[in-house]
Formats: C-alpha cells, sequence, structure tokens
C-alpha cells in the first residue's frame, strides 16, 4: 500500500485499501496486502510446497544411504558365501529330521499344530502391517492436516487426562469469570448446538494451553483455523442461520480470547515491545506537526468539534484496555466515527475518504496511544478474519494501519518541507514559525490560525523569560561586586584608622547625693516654714 502526498495533504486510493490479490477483501500490511482468507491461501501453498520439497530431499537421502549400506554389505557376503550356504544347508537337513519324526509320532494333532502356526504367523503379519500404517498415517497427518488439528485432542486423551492442566484451574479473573457466564447463558438459548460449541471451545482452549511452546504465529493460525471451522458447522452441520453466525462467532471470539488474552497479547517471543517503543519514540519526535501541514479539515476552535476530537483520542488511548479483539476494533470504529463528526461540522458537508486519513494520522500523533503495534499485531493474529476483511470495522483498521506505516516513514516530502527545516524541527532546535499575515488565504481555517497566534505568543514569552532571567543573573553580579566593594572599603578604612579603647572613666557624684568621701561639700538644703 504506497502511501502519497500532495500539497502538503495524504491522499491513499481506496483501491489500495483492497487484497492486491483483487478478491475486493481488505487487505492488511502484516498479511503483505494479502486479505486474510487470501493470505492464508498462499500461506499453506508455501507451505505445503515446502513440505514437498522437505519430501522429496529425504528420499533422495534415504536412497543415498541404501545404496551406501547395500554396497558395502555386498563386499562382506562375498567372503563369507560359501559358509552361509554350508549353514543353511546343514539347518535345513536338521529341520527336516526334526520334521520327520513329528510327523510319526504326532499324526492325530499334526492339523492343529499347523493351524495354529499359521494363525500366529497372520497375527504377526497382520501386527506389522497395522504398525505400518499407523506410521504411515500418523506422517501423513503430521504433513497435510492443519495445525490447529494437530493440537486439538481427541476423546481418548480427554479421558486419560485425569487431572486437569493446574493452569485451567487458576483464579480466574472477574472479567473472566463474567465472560465464560455470559457465554453459557448464551449458549444456552441454543440447546443441543450450544453444547457441542461449548465442548469444542473447551477442548480447543485446552489444547492451545498444551501448545504455548508454539510460536505466536502457529498459534495464530491455529485461532484462524478453528474460527472457519466452527462458521462452517454452524452453516452446515448445525444449520444455524446466517445473520446468527456472527453473533455466535462474537461471543466464542469474546470467551476464548479472555481466557488466552495474558499469553498471546504481546508474548515475550516476539518483538512487539520492541516495536512499540519504536513507535512511541517517533510520534514524541513529531510533536511539531500542525494541522496545515497534514491539511487536516478540523476547526477546534469550534467547541463541537473540539469535544470530538478529544473522544476520538479518549478512543484511540482506550483501544489498550479491552481483551477481545472485537472490543478493540469497536475502539477504532469508534474514534473514526467521532472523527468523521468532526469534519462534517467543520466543513458542513459529509466528509471525504481523502480528508479522513490525515485526520486520523493527527489523531494518533495528538494521542500517542500506548502499545499501538502490539494491539494492531493482536487484532491481526486473533481476531475472527471476517470481521477485518469486510465492513467498518476492516476499512477503519486497515486506515489505522495505513496511518502508522505512514508516520514510520513521514519525512520530509512528505509535509512539503526542506530537509534542512525537517532535521531543524526533528532534532528539537526550532519548531515552526507562525505564518505572516498578509500571506493567509482565504480559506484558512480559524484554528490554523488561532494556533499559529498561539505559537507566536509563546515565543515572544520565551524571550522575555529569556531577557529575564539574563537580567536576573546580571542583576545577581551586581549585588556580588557590590558587597565586595563595601567590604574593600570597609577594610581599608579600618586599616587606615585603627580604632582605640581607652579605660572607662570614674563617674562623678551626683550633687545632691550622700557624699561620705568627700566632706568639703556643704550640706544638702532644708526646706524650711515662715508664718507669715
Amino acid at each position: 500500500m504506497s502511501l502519497k502526498s500532495e500539497r502538503r495533504g495524504i491522499h491513499v486510493d481506496q483501491s489500495e485499501l483492497l487484497c492486491k490479490k483483487g478478491c475486493g477483501y481488505y487487505g492488511n500490511p502484516a498479511w503483505q496486502g494479502f486479505c486474510s482468507k487470501c493470505w492464508r491461501e498462499e500461506y499453506h501453498k508455501a507451505r505445503q510446497k515446502q513440505i514437498q520439497e522437505d519430501w522429496e530431499l529425504a528420499e533422495r537421502l534415504q536412497r543415498e544411504e541404501e545404496e551406501a549400506y547395500a554396497s558395502s554389505q555386498n563386499t562382506q557376503g562375498a567372503q563369507s558365501l560359501t559358509f552361509s550356504k554350508f549353514e543353511e544347508k546343514k539347518t535345513n537337513e536338521k529341520t527336516r529330521k526334526v520334521t520327520t519324526v513329528k510327523k510319526f509320532f504326532s499324526a492325530s494333532s499334526r492339523t492343529g499344530a499347523k493351524k495354529v502356526a499359521q494363525e500366529r504367523n497372520l497375527k504377526q503379519e497382520q501386527l506389522g502391517r497395522e504398525r505400518n500404517a499407523d506410521n504411515i498415517l500418523r506422517d501423513l497427518k503430521e504433513i497435510f492436516t492443519p495445525s490447529w488439528e494437530l493440537a486439538f485432542p481427541t476423546e481418548a486423551e480427554i479421558q486419560e487426562a485425569k487431572a486437569p492442566s493446574p493452569s485451567i484451574n487458576r483464579q480466574v479473573s472477574i472479567e473472566t469469570d463474567r465472560a465464560s457466564k455470559e457465554f453459557i447463558e448464551f449458549l444456552k438459548t441454543y440447546h443441543k448446538t450450544g453444547q457441542d460449541i461449548y465442548k469444542q471451545c473447551k477442548m480447543f482452549l485446552e489444547a492451545m494451553h498444551r501448545k504455548r511452546e508454539l510460536s505466536i504465529e502457529e498459534q495464530s493460525e491455529c485461532a484462524q483455523d478453528f474460527y472457519q471451522n466452527v462458521a462452517e458447522k454452524l452453516q452446515t452441520r448445525w444449520k444455524v442461520s446466517p445473520e446468527k453466525v456472527e453473533k455466535v462467532m462474537d461471543q466464542i471470539e469474546k470467551y476464548i480470547m479472555t481466557r488466552l488474552y495474558k499469553y498471546v497479547f504481546c508474548p515475550e517471543t516476539t518483538d512487539d515491545e520492541k516495536k512499540d517503543l519504536v513507535v512511541q519514540k517517533r510520534i514524541r519526535a513529531l510533536h511539531w506537526v500542525t494541522p496545515q501541514m497534514l491539511c487536516v479539515p478540523v476547526n477546534e476552535e469550534i467547541p463541537e468539534v473540539s469535544d470530538m476530537v478529544v473522544k476520538a483520542i479518549t478512543d484511540i488511548i482506550e483501544m489498550d484496555s479491552k481483551r477481545v479483539p472485537r472490543d478493540k476494533l469497536a475502539c477504532i470504529t469508534q474514534c473514526s466515527k467521532h472523527i468523521f463528526n468532526a469534519i462534517k461540522i467543520t466543513k458542513n458537508e459529509p466528509a471525504s475518504a481523502d480528508d479522513f486519513l490525515p485526520t486520523l494520522i493527527y489523531i494518533v500523533l495528538k494521542g500517542n496511544p500506548p502499545r499501538l503495534q502490539s494491539n494492531i499485531q493482536y487484532i491481526t493474529r486473533f481476531c475472527n478474519p471476517s470481521r477485518l476483511m469486510t465492513g467498518e470495522d476492516g476499512y477503519y483498521f486497515t486506515n489505522l494501519c495505513c496511518a502508522v506505516a505512514f508516520i514510520e516513514k513521514l519525512d520530509a516530502q512528505s509535509l512539503n518541507l526542506s530537509q534542512e527545516d525537517f532535521d531543524r524541527y526533528m532534532s528539537g532546535q526550532t519548531s515552526p514559525k507562525k505564518q505572516e499575515s498578509e500571506n493567509w488565504s482565504s480559506d484558512t481555517c480559524l484554528g490554523v490560525k488561532q494556533m499559529y497566534k498561539n505559537l507566536d505568543l509563546l515565543s515572544q514569552l520565551n524571550e522575555r523569560q529569556e531577557r529575564i532571567v539574563s537580567e536576573a543573573k546580571k542583576l545577581e553580579r551586581d549585588l556580588i561586586d557590590w558587597t565586595d566593594g563595601i567590604t574593600k572599603e570597609v577594610q581599608d578604612i579600618v586599616e587606615k584608622f585603627p580604632l582605640e579603647i581607652k579605660p572607662k572613666n570614674q563617674s562623678l557624684a551626683a550633687i545632691d547625693s550622700e557624699n561620705v568621701e568627700n566632706d568639703k561639700l556643704p550640706p544638702p538644703l532644708q526646706p524650711q516654714v515662715y508664718a507669715g
């Protein structure tokens, strides 16, 4: 699926979303552009071809080994040919004599002994033929039987397993228990058919738990084959109406994937987690990409549109919290519907596919959903294939895959930027500048204008902050210099005019106080009273 860029916009032909084999279903980059059905056919063809080549190689090696062994035996046989003939003649003569004596003394039991020997020989021959037939059937089964049937237990194996697997008896979560109860209640309406469906699902889960050592691709093949086999049985053997088959398959998927989620979502044997980190880092580095660069026809200044954008981001982030592939697909579908509504409100007309994909890319860049690649791989591997090949779920999921592919390969040409500007934006050295007001076109949306206005204000605030910090540092240096200067001046004055501390003088006695030591002073005046 090639992505094209035209005038800062992203355009994908709808034909490129379809299976490249031309079957009419939606393709998927994870399946090399094929739909689920065509991919499985191509996979089985390649697998059968590889098996045939391996079979021919094994036969050729066995034939060469037999020829080498025969040639070595001929060399040894020529040396002992005379002795072997002598031993054979002697043995035959001895056997003939013993048989003659037995015939002479046991004539009445001759027929019975002969029958017993014949029956014994027949049983041995029959047992040998059965063993050879079993070996041949086992080999053919391993070659031509689908992988999920090899993992599928037989009735005898289930009866032999007296104690169930410890993993099955583990403490199930609340969600798993609730899904099981809902599944059982749903199947009660189908009576005998429901019992058969439940039995098939339990046997499949037992098989999957015993085959955890398989690669995730092989486990995916088991699940896809199981879906296909059950869907065929629902229509042919159990005579379920086509409109109910989809509901039954949704319940089956919910039941089995709720139980298998812990083991098949982002397993340690894959590089899904590594891909998640790469995509997350890539989206963070593209934080500077603006809606105008992607030609996004959405005006976030309109309150209703802003709410739709927030809901779309919430839905795409919430996808990671779901355990069932169908529920994850539902989050993608709901996110896409919010995007279409936002475009419709902004343009006052129905949105087109050319408007949808750029907006979806913008939502992914703005939301940076957690474990994005793991969720896409999980849906691809274990979702009911009919949902991914047709319908709105398949269409929106294919567009999400295209959006992620575009983000991974986004370059300067895709955004109509020079390589120098693109490199500076990616390194964080600068950010897109505000467009001059005289260069605005008449049809430019208000959201883009407001965004550049805000960027200009932020740039001015940044310059003011840098200026304030520079002045503050200068003031700090001036205060330090002033303090040092004052300290130096004080020291110089102290050194030039040293301070001399004289002893404390004796305090003078008060004139009217009683001074015992000084007899020269006159006595104090006494008040006198005159009568008049």
